[in-house]
C-alpha cells in the first residue's frame, strides 16, 4: 500500500459543521439540554466525540452554539416582525408568526430557548441563567420597538412599553407551552387572533 493510500486512509473523515450543528439544535430541541446525550448528539451530527469537542468544545459549548443558530435562523419571525412600520403590524406579525413557527411539523414544538431554561436543574444553572439572558433580551428588543410606537403615539391608552412588552412575552411563552403540548398552528392562530382583538379594542 502506498503512503497516499495510507494518509487518506489516516485522514479523519470531513464533515459540515454548520450541518452538523443543526442537527445538534435539533437533538437539543427534541430532548433538551440535560435529556440529550453525548452519544445521542455524535449520532445525530455523524462525527465522533473528538470531532465534537474539536469543532464545538463540550456540551455546554455546544448547546450555546446551537441557541446563537436558533436565534438567527432565516425563517425566524421574532426580529422580522420588529421591523414592521407600525405597532399593529408588529403585534400581528409577533403574535401570528409565533403562532405559525411554534406549530411547524418541520421540526421539534415549542420554543427551544424556552423549553431549555424550564427543564434545568440546579446543577446546570449556567445553561438556565443563559437562556433566561436569551429570554429578557428578546424582551428588551421588543420593549424598545415598543418605545419606539410609543414616541409615534400609537400605544394604546398610555400603556408603557415596559408593560406591553413583559405582556407579549409572557403571551409567547404561554404559546410556546400549548405548541409543546400539542396545540396546532390554527389552535395558535385563534390565540393570537383573539389577543388582537383586545389590543385593538384598546385603540
Amino acid at each position: 500500500m502506498s503512503a497516499t493510500s495510507c494518509s487518506a486512509l489516516g485522514r479523519p473523515r470531513a464533515f459540515d459543521p454548520e450541518e452538523a450543528l443543526e442537527k445538534a439544535l435539533e437533538v437539543f430541541w427534541q430532548k433538551g439540554y440535560e435529556g440529550t446525550s453525548l452519544t445521542d448528539l455524535t449520532k445525530a451530527m455523524g462525527i465522533n466525540k473528538p470531532s465534537l469537542y474539536s469543532t464545538f468544545g463540550n456540551k455546554e459549548e455546544l448547546f450555546l452554539k446551537a441557541i446563537d443558530l436558533y436565534s438567527n435562523r432565516p425563517c425566524g419571525f421574532f426580529m422580522p416582525a420588529l421591523a414592521q412600520p407600525n405597532l399593529y403590524a408588529v403585534l400581528e406579525a409577533l403574535l401570528k408568526g409565533a403562532a405559525l413557527s411554534l406549530a411547524d411539523k418541520n421540526h421539534p414544538q415549542g420554543c427551544v430557548v424556552v423549553q431549555g431554561a424550564l427543564a434545568c436543574s440546579d446543577e446546570n444553572s449556567s445553561i438556565k441563567q443563559a437562556l433566561i439572558k436569551r429570554r429578557l433580551e428578546g424582551e428588551d428588543a421588543v420593549r424598545a420597538r415598543l418605545e419606539q410606537a410609543v414616541l409615534a403615539g400609537e400605544m394604546p391608552n398610555g400603556y408603557s412599553a415596559a408593560v406591553m412588552a413583559r405582556y407579549l412575552m409572557t403571551l409567547l411563552n404561554g404559546m410556546t407551552i400549548q405548541s409543546t403540548n400539542g396545540a396546532t398552528a390554527e389552535e395558535l392562530m385563534d390565540i393570537a387572533e383573539f389577543s388582537l382583538s383586545l389590543l385593538r379594542s384598546q385603540d
